[in-house]
């Protein structure tokens, strides 16, 4: 498998998880009878948060992928930095529908964003070499 497949790899299990949070935050909303918002019920706060959160953090994770792939990193960097992103994206949308309001937040929220945090800083280092090193 060469890079540009290992992104596309990535990128689609990451659209898949987007459509997921999504369907999770309109069936919560449904369960609530919510129709704009979150009616400042707790589960559908948390369930729009986690949609939105990966929302956020997908686009640049993706965009750094790609610059990867085309700037010709190899394919287990691209993998380390999709798999474990991916990872991290999964562990904290699962620690946002355990976490209680009041409480302090859920282990896999914590280590979902460690493993949103680190791979954007390998991908951000990584993409900054790769400039640096072609003077």
């Amino acid at each position: 498998m060469d890079a540009i497949h290992a992104a596309g790899l990535w990128t689609g299990l990451c659209i898949l998880l987007l459509l997921v949070l999504s369907g999770l935050t309109s069936a919560s909303r449904r369960r609530h009878k919510v129709s704009i918002g979150d009616g400042g019920k707790a589960e559908v706060i948390a369930a729009g948060r986690a949609f939105g959160n990966a929302a956020e953090y997908m686009p640049i994770a993706l965009i750094a992928l790609a610059l990867m792939t085309f700037s010709g990193f190899q394919v287990w960097t691209i993998h380390a930095v999709g798999g474990s992103f991916f990872l991290g994206r999964i562990l904290h949308a699962w620690g946002m529908f355990v976490t209680r309001e009041g409480k302090p937040p859920a282990v896999q929220r914590m280590a979902g964003m460690l493993l949103t945090y680190v791979p954007l800083l390998g991908a951000a280092g990584a993409l900054i070499w790769c400039f640096a090193s072609s003077f």
